[in-house]
C-alpha cells in the first residue's frame, strides 16, 4: 500500500462517504502490472460505488472505469460562497455542490441539460421521492412520441426508470414545480456530459447520498 492511498484513507470522512480534494489525487492511477494503462482504483471508492442489495430495487456496482475520476464524490473546499445547506449546480463545470459548515462542501459529478435545454436560476427542493415514478412532459411526448407516449401515465420506479433511485423536485421561488429534477441515473457514462432534457443527473449511489443530506425546502442555485 503506497503513501498516497494511506493519505486518502486518513481523509475519508462523513461516515465513509467522501474524500477530501487532497485524497482525490490518489484515487486512481495507472497500474502496469495488470496491463498497459489499466486503472487501479482506491478501495474506498470501490466501496463508495459498490452494489447496494438492500435497496427496493437492488443497485449494481458502478464501473468506475467509465466515469472520469474528477466526477467521483469528494469533500472539497467550498468554492461557492453560499450559506450552508445550499445546493449549487455549476453547469459548465458539471459539478453539484452541497455547501456545509466550516467552508467545506460535498461535490458530486453531474450530467446536465443538452444545448437548448439548459437553464439557470434560483429555486428550492419542493419535494423528494424514493424510486420515483417518471412521467414525460407534454413537450417530451411531442418531440419523441414513439419513445415517450407509452409512458404518458407514468413509468413506475425501478432500475430502468430514467429518474433512478431518488429524485428531488425543483420548485421556483414562487412555489411552482419547474418540472426540473435532480435525480439518479443508471447510465454513469453520462456524468460530465450534456444529455438530459434540463434535469441534473447523478450516479444512483451519489443521489442516494445527497438525498439523505438534503431536507425539503433546501435552497438551490444553478449557475
Amino acid at each position: 500500500m503506497n503513501a498516497t492511498l494511506d493519505l486518502s484513507r486518513r481523509h475519508f470522512l462523513l461516515g465513509g462517504a467522501s474524500l477530501s480534494a487532497l485524497a482525490l489525487a490518489g484515487c486512481a492511477t495507472t497500474d502496469s502490472s495488470t496491463g498497459p494503462g489499466a486503472l487501479r482504483i482506491d478501495p474506498y471508492y470501490l466501496a463508495m460505488y459498490a452494489p447496494n442489495p438492500d435497496e427496493k430495487y437492488p443497485l449494481p456496482p458502478v464501473d468506475l472505469r467509465t466515469v472520469d475520476p474528477r466526477f467521483w464524490r469528494a469533500e472539497v473546499e467550498d468554492p461557492t460562497g453560499e450559506r450552508p445547506g445550499t445546493i449549487v449546480v455549476h453547469t459548465d463545470e458539471r459539478y453539484l455542490y452541497l455547501v456545509s459548515e466550516g467552508g467545506r462542501a460535498m461535490r458530486y459529478g453531474v450530467g446536465i441539460g443538452r444545448e437548448g435545454f439548459a437553464w439557470a436560476g434560483h429555486g428550492h427542493i419542493g419535494r423528494k421521492a424514493v424510486w420515483p415514478t417518471w412521467t414525460p412532459t407534454a413537450d417530451m411526448i411531442r418531440r419523441d412520441p414513439e419513445t415517450n407516449l407509452p409512458f404518458k401515465d407514468g413509468m413506475p420506479g425501478g432500475t430502468n426508470n430514467p429518474l433512478g433511485a431518488r429524485a428531488m423536485y425543483i420548485y421556483s421561488p414562487s412555489g411552482n414545480d419547474t418540472l426540473y429534477r435532480i435525480h439518479g441515473t443508471n447510465d454513469p457514462q453520462s456524468i460530465g456530459t450534456a444529455v438530459s432534457s434540463g434535469c441534473v443527473r447523478l450516479i444512483d449511489q451519489d443521489i442516494i447520498d445527497l438525498f439523505g443530506r438534503v431536507p425539503v425546502g433546501s435552497p438551490l442555485v444553478v449557475v
